[in-house]
């Protein structure tokens, strides 16, 4: 451990989203990131360019032969009042903004950019318990305060008949390519984050794995009640999990980009070759006894930064999170209980005297020395008292 307590540590800075705290650390992952190893060959970018009319993709939703991301919160934070001013638009016949969807090698569709928009038309057309009244419009005051179903037939049809540019990305364009294109296309208001992204690109199984990782009593004891987070965080801590449970450290050292690496693991998990449901219990079950662990060592501190001096609670810290939940995966909670005192004393003393340490865990974190530093230093606290 390198002591060098004199030196001013990270500050801790926690994430907001519309003006709420997020309970998450602000993680700097570095330019790591940004670098892209392979130039992309322009031949292997498929993008085609069609023009349909709103109520053919309504229908299309219907059929569920085009998704909206099931559990994707961040599709309905909208207010009322901007939901109104886009429906507003298509009664002006104001022309929207491209859309962006994906489709699958079985020929369905999934919605890449425009999710948020896409979500409000549906809800207003064809929404039963979201569907909402016109609040807040700007220019026809006639229609405030209606729904949908109140609206005159003129302006009904209006609606469906509104032309919808869809750029539709082929099942043949390589995954990190894909995933390149959704973070160049990501144009909403409030843009997609990396989970979010993920999310959209994942299939139904990944992301019930995801969902049934984070909907377990130990994982919201441990992260204080982090289950659906409004960003999908406790969805990306999961998911950092399974990445390092089933990879290991050579195979992010191999290829040190934490996003192709948790890509890569998100199609491992929507592969039931590559990943059968019997690994999947196992991880399940290794992720469950996580939490526990890590609760019964740090409690409400768990997985969060806690040095001597520090008052109050820290926001829960992502690269805390991956280091400590694989470092205690395997260990007896008995075995814990008893060496307690002693794994809390050694990574509280990280925590206060390790600027190294602090560093891996805050900024650049990305960073394959980094990475292994934190990985090496929680391993050796977790076996503190052995």
């Amino acid at each position: 451990m390198t002591a060098e307590g004199t030196q001013a540590a990270p500050d801790i800075v926690e994430d907001v989203f519309d003006g709420r705290a997020t309970g998450i650390e602000v993680e700097d992952s570095g330019s790591v990131e940004e670098v892209i190893h392979r130039p992309w060959n322009p031949e292997q970018i498929r993008v085609t360019t069609s023009a349909f009319s709103l109520r053919n993709i309504l229908d299309q939703i219907d059929e569920r032969s085009l998704e909206l991301a099931p559990d994707f919160q961040r599709g309905r934070v909208w207010r009322t009042d901007q939901k109104s001013l886009l429906v507003e638009s298509l009664l002006l016949q104001i022309p929207l903004p491209a859309f962006y969807f994906a489709e699958d090698s079985d020929g369905a569709f999934r919605v890449v950019d425009g999710l948020q928009r896409l979500s409000t038309l549906y809800d207003f057309v064809r929404g039963s318990d979201t569907a909402f009244r016109l609040k807040g419009v700007e220019y026809l005051d006639d229609v405030e305060g209606l729904r949908f179903q109140d609206l005159a037939v003129q302006l009904q049809r209006r609606i469906y008949n509104t032309q919808l540019i869809i750029n539709v990305i082929d099942p043949g364009t390589p995954p990190e390519v894909m995933y390149d294109i959704f973070k160049r296309i990501n144009t909403g208001g409030t843009p997609l984050n990396a989970q979010e992204i993920r999310h959209c690109m994942s299939r139904p199984r990944s992301r019930e794995i995801l969902k049934r990782m984070t909907h377990t009593d130990a994982f919201t004891k441990a992260t204080n009640g982090l289950t659906d987070h409004i960003r999908m965080n406790d969805r990306e801590m999961a998911l950092r999990f399974a990445a390092f449970w089933l990879l290991g450290m050579d195979a992010y050292m191999d290829n040190p980009v934490m996003e192709a690496f948790l890509m890569y693991a998100t199609r491992l998990l929507d592969d039931p070759v590559a990943t059968p449901d019997a690994k999947v219990q196992e991880l399940e079950r290794a992720f469950e006894k996580a939490m526990t662990n890590a609760y019964l060592i740090f409690g409400e501190h768990t997985f969060r930064k806690w040095p001597y001096g520090a008052s109050g609670r820290s926001p829960i810290n992502r690269a805390l999170f991956e280091t400590w939940s694989i470092a205690v995966a395997d260990y007896n909670a008995h075995g814990l209980t008893m060496r307690r005192e002693e794994i809390v004393s050694a990574a509280r003393d990280r925590m206060t005297t390790d600027v190294e340490y602090l560093n891996a865990i805050t900024s650049s974190t990305a960073d394959r020395r980094r990475v292994a530093y934190r990985f090496e230093a929680a391993a050796q606290d977790a076996g503190a008292g052995l």
